[in-house]
């Protein structure tokens, strides 16, 4: 679970960086967060295939190729310019996309089931 963590964690404190006005660092976190956002969603592809769910798989490789897309569009910027809005863009997009799992479980209904037990004090 935490290494599931350790993408969204990253680009969110590149988000931050860029905000602070260290865009540099901004950079170098954004590639730091492309290896973690691969493991990422090598984990929830494997976990498609296993049948536990194909919803975080598809958000995960949304959310890599979102931040590989954001770093490219980053490092081919002219140096001492303004980040493009494209590449600030993609992480906030990339979080949205790390964060839609999460939303679904949230909203997921309870699933009531009734023990044996349960069902022979509910007869009497």
């Amino acid at each position: 679970m935490r290494s599931r963590l350790l993408a969204p964690g990253i680009a969110l404190a590149a988000l931050l960086a860029d905000a602070a006005g260290l865009h540099g660092l901004a950079g170098w976190l954004v590639l730091v967060a492309l290896p973690a956002a691969c493991a990422v969603a090598f984990v929830g592809v494997s976990d498609a295939l296993e049948g536990l769910g194909s919803l975080r798989g598809v958000t995960a490789s949304l959310a890599l190729v979102l931040l590989a897309i954001g770093s490219a569009v980053r490092e081919h910027a002219p140096r001492g310019g303004s980040v493009p809005a494209v590449a600030v863009s993609a992480i906030v997009a990339a979080l949205i996309c790390y964060a839609i799992p999460v939303f679904a479980w949230v909203l997921q209904p309870v699933r009531v089931t009734r023990t044996p037990k349960a069902v022979a004090n509910a007869q009497r």
